[in-house]
């Protein structure tokens, strides 16, 4: 009478499939019996219980390279290896977890990458009536600002925070956003320039770009990806800043210039 289990029983039994089976036996992990006289590979209960204990660990998150040693370790090493595991599942829970957060901000498209009190400033702006397409390219100035001048990122968000609450500025850039349908010869775009200008110029202290900056070797260039983004789309709207950093400069501020 034959005993013991053939590969697919012991796989079965202990709710694998024969392929894992196969893998334990290649790491060393599961002794493959012998052959019986009838050609079969026959598991007795020491391969059964060994199968189920590696098949446990590894569920639990122990890496397969590690099961061998622990399996073959003393009490205390078995109890020390698994509060180590049960520490790297921690960590791994919580990244996990804050990749899930990061999951239900992507809802929010590219805000995804903006802190959230720049994301508050984006609502205040569609709060005050500004069209969905101009709070999109603020949005896409303040990733840009975020990622090429980091160090007056913070100093940036304090000054679109001062001009949303001054009731003169937002007049004036709801001015700006009609302005983007003018034609870019309009006489009215340089007075525009010119009453932007001055307005900017009353809180100066505020949006001064901090030396740091203007000593990079390529300032002129980060400044101008962020400040002239999608001027290409919108030839008044470049105008504009054309004629408002001529006012700036000639007032004395120190704009980067290509």
């Amino acid at each position: 009478m034959v005993y013991g289990l053939t590969i697919g029983q012991v796989a079965a039994f202990a709710g694998v499939t024969v392929k894992t089976v196969r893998h334990y036996h290649r790491l060393g992990l599961v002794d493959e019996p012998e052959r019986d006289t009838s050609g079969y590979r026959r598991y007795g209960s020491p391969a059964m219980l060994r199968l189920v204990q590696v098949r446990t660990l590894a569920g639990a998150g122990v890496p397969l390279a590690e099961i061998a040693e622990l399996l073959d370790a003393g009490p205390e090493r078995f109890a020390a290896a698994l509060d180590d595991v049960e520490r790297r599942l921690t960590e791994r829970i919580e990244e996990l977890t804050a990749r899930r957060a990061v999951l239900h901000r992507l809802a929010s498209g590219d805000r995804l990458l903006l802190p959230e009190r720049a994301c508050a400033a984006l609502d205040r702006l569609a709060e005050l009536g500004f069209g969905a397409d101009y709070v999109a390219l603020q949005q896409e100035a303040l990733i840009l600002a975020r990622a090429l001048v980091p160090e007056v990122f913070d100093s940036f968000l304090l000054q679109i925070e001062h001009q949303l609450g001054d009731p003169q500025y937002v007049a004036l850039m709801k001015r700006c956003q009609d302005a983007e349908s003018w034609d870019p010869d309009d006489p009215r775009l340089a007075e525009l320039a010119s009453a932007l200008a001055a307005k900017l110029l009353t809180g100066l202290e505020l949006w001064a770009m901090p030396a740091e900056f203007r000593a990079r070797p390529d300032a002129a260039t980060r400044y101008g990806l962020i400040n002239h983004h999608r001027e290409d789309q919108a030839p008044a709207a470049a105008r504009l800043n054309e004629l408002l950093e001529r006012e700036l400069r000639a007032a004395g501020v120190d704009i980067p210039q290509q």
